[in-house]
């Protein structure tokens, strides 16, 4: 199985040359040395009107990677108390949490980053963590 890899600069230029020569996916991954699908993925990425072109695929590819992608969350106080509410009065899991936001308010907070606000509470002698369902153990399977 191969490692990851980034397509570089130079495996740009030789895909859009074998693009060019007519070859499959499949050979040009080859030649690369990637699998067919990240070929597959390169090409869908950053083709445009007049196909594949290495230059503006590489300018598109170095855009992408200087995006900032993991912003540090900030939750409004009016959120916090939301959720809080929500985890003592309702009992919600942070699952059930998670949904609500992303429908109901639009933000995007996985169940983990939940928990990890509710185990950052209990460091600072907080109680939200009581009105977790398990209460932070573990469920352990009977019998079979």
């Amino acid at each position: 199985m191969r490692t990851y890899r980034r397509i570089t600069y130079e495996d740009r230029c030789q895909l859009y040359a074998l693009r060019k020569a007519g070859k499959t996916q499949a050979e040009i991954g080859q030649a690369l040395g990637v699998s067919q699908g990240t070929v597959s993925r390169e090409l869908a990425r950053n083709a445009g009107r007049r196909g594949y072109r290495f230059q503006q695929a590489q300018r598109s590819a170095q855009a992408r990677q200087q995006q900032v992608r993991h912003q540090p969350r900030k939750l409004t106080s009016r959120v916090r108390r939301a959720l809080t509410r929500k985890l003592r009065a309702e009992r919600w899991s942070p699952e059930q949490l998670s949904f609500w936001l992303r429908n109901e308010r639009g933000l995007s907070l996985s169940p983990e980053w939940i928990y990890q606000m509710i185990w950052a509470n209990k460091r600072m002698s907080g109680d939200l963590w009581r009105f977790l369902r398990r209460r932070g153990k573990r469920y352990h399977r009977r019998g079979a």
